[in-house]
């Protein structure tokens, strides 16, 4: 019998990881993983929101905060979920040592056929979770289609840190992406550039039409040849750990019903608000709107 098709606005695609999140402050124990960063975050653009996801029957309730918030979330059971370590030895927030103690199965295009959307975002954790032919399987049913480098330049190492490693199929999947999202690092070693403006540039000219940037001090992105930039402005740093999945759900959430320029304002305020508390945005369309009159005009 065929699956039922689903229809959003926004759906995020990514793996459940089990994060313990280890900084000078102590150690936490957080319900992570891109996609469900970047569904919260795209729940406050006023748009339809799904969420495909892989994680062990045992974590299934982990899905019930995004469910509390509205988002419809679609679990694929994985004999075991991504476990996730997340090291901040020093005060750059950039600077993070990450290990991997067990990884989620990956997806098939079986898992997003019934998904329709206008913007789909693909968020893995770590590359091999979102295989090339899912990527096809969404361009068929997405009129944007967002991706995040970060799982698709990871690997998991014998010693199970994760590390960069060359991206062999990055021509193939980068013909097929609207809006890429990287940071600095990841940019920094995919292009070889160490300037941000060079970075951004260079990422564009392997296919993607927008260009989402993060680094230590804030939000760069590069739209139709031109640049928009602003800073993070948070009043306390406490919640790094999602921030370039909650940067790029918004701008891309956003992007769905503004220009670049007011999508890249959206997406550094909401940021910085999800920047000041640890887990998952939990701020409100207006509190975005308040920060973006008060800071980013």
């Amino acid at each position: 019998m065929a699956s039922v098709q689903k229809h959003f606005d926004f759906v995020s695609i990514g793996a459940y990881t089990k994060d313990t999140i280890v900084t000078r402050s102590g150690t936490r124990y957080v319900d992570g993983g891109g996609y469900s960063y970047s569904a919260h975050a795209a729940r406050l653009a006023d748009v339809s929101v799904g969420a495909v996801t892989r994680l062990a029957a045992e974590d299934r309730k982990s899905t019930d905060l995004l469910r509390s918030v509205g988002v419809d979330v679609i679990i694929h059971e994985s004999p075991q979920s991504t476990l996730m370590r997340l090291e901040y030895p020093t005060d750059n927030v950039d600077e993070r040592i990450l290990t991997v103690a067990s990884v989620a199965d990956p997806f098939a295009p079986e898992h997003v056929a019934a998904v329709r959307c206008e913007a789909a975002l693909i968020s893995p954790s770590i590359r091999g979770e979102v295989p090339l032919e899912v990527v096809e399987a969404l361009r068929k049913n997405a009129r944007l289609i967002g991706l995040d480098v970060q799982g698709f330049v990871r690997i998991r190492t014998e010693q199970g840190r994760l590390a960069y490693e060359r991206w062999p199929e990055m021509k193939q999947v980068l013909s097929l992406v609207d809006v890429l999202k990287s940071d600095a690092v990841e940019g920094e070693f995919l292009t070889g550039e160490k300037e941000l403006h060079a970075i951004a540039r260079t990422l564009a000219s392997y296919g993607p039409k927008e260009i989402v940037l993060t680094h230590k001090d804030g939000l760069m992105v590069l739209a139709n040849g031109k640049t928009y930039e602003h800073p993070f402005l948070p009043v306390e740093l406490r919640g790094r750990s999602g921030r370039g999945d909650t940067c790029v759900g918004s701008y891309l959430s956003r992007r769905l019903n503004a220009d670049p320029a007011e999508a890249t304002r959206w997406a550094t305020a909401l940021t910085s608000l999800k920047l000041e508390a640890e887990g998952p945005v939990r701020r409100t369309r207006a509190d975005v709107e308040a920060l973006i009159a008060a800071r980013y005009r």
